[in-house]
């Protein structure tokens, strides 16, 4: 067995304990609940996406950024690499290809409630595991609060410090930081929650992304690989 695989299988015996699984949602979409929702991506993709939980699509397709935020994410990817922009799934998911793409939790909750603190303490480490053997990369665009807060978990004191003070700061979606996760050192590029509910940065968001992928030259780097 591989180390991904062990991962999974690590992830399915955590999942059996979650009292907040939307185990209807998977039932609705013949979907097995225990397994983990996690899109991954190339070893050699030059940038990753970190997001919180998915939501009724990611389980309704079973693969990661789809929803109503995912989509703005994949339109952007489309802008970047100069391509027309297409909501049929084949053409987001064909998007994004080039990218990894990882969330706090890989299940999705009841109401897509953010997942309470003790849960995602538990699968902080398959996940961090997952970030450190599954990607060489090291820019890592985080998707609202949760997912960059999540660099804190398990941190020493002064990342946690320092990733706190960062988003409070009123430049944290222009500027980065950086923050180690079991020994690899990621320079992490904050976004706002790219979900409708976030009615202060939604219509925001796609100029914030754009910026963002021109600054880590996306579609250049893509490019060349």
């Amino acid at each position: 067995m591989n180390k991904k695989s062990a991962i999974f299988d690590q992830m399915r015996t955590l999942a059996d304990d979650l009292d907040q699984l939307d185990v209807e949602s998977y039932k609705r979409f013949d979907r097995d609940p225990l397994t983990p929702i996690v899109g991954l991506g190339a070893k050699t993709a030059p940038i990753a996406f970190f997001g919180r939980d998915p939501g009724k699509d990611e389980v309704r397709l079973a693969a990661p950024f789809v929803g109503a935020g995912g989509k703005l994410i994949r339109h952007g990817l489309q802008r970047a690499l100069g391509v027309p922009e297409s909501s049929t799934t084949e053409a987001l998911l064909n998007a994004g290809k080039e990218c990894f793409y990882i969330n706090t939790v890989p299940y999705k909750p009841i109401n897509n409630k953010a997942w309470p603190m003790v849960v995602k303490r538990k699968f902080q480490p398959l996940i961090a595991s997952l970030l450190v053997s599954q990607w060489g990369g090291r820019e890592v665009i985080t998707l609202g609060k949760e997912a960059l807060l999540w660099f804190a978990i398990n941190a020493d004191k002064a990342q946690r410090e320092a990733l706190r003070d960062f988003w409070a700061s009123k430049d944290c979606f222009e500027s980065s930081i950086e923050a180690d996760i079991q020994g690899k050192t990621f320079c992490i590029y904050p976004l706002p929650h790219p979900s409708p509910l976030n009615r202060r940065w939604y219509s925001e968001f796609p100029a914030l992304l754009d910026h963002r992928l021109e600054v880590l030259k996306f579609a250049q780097r893509v490019a060349k690989t």
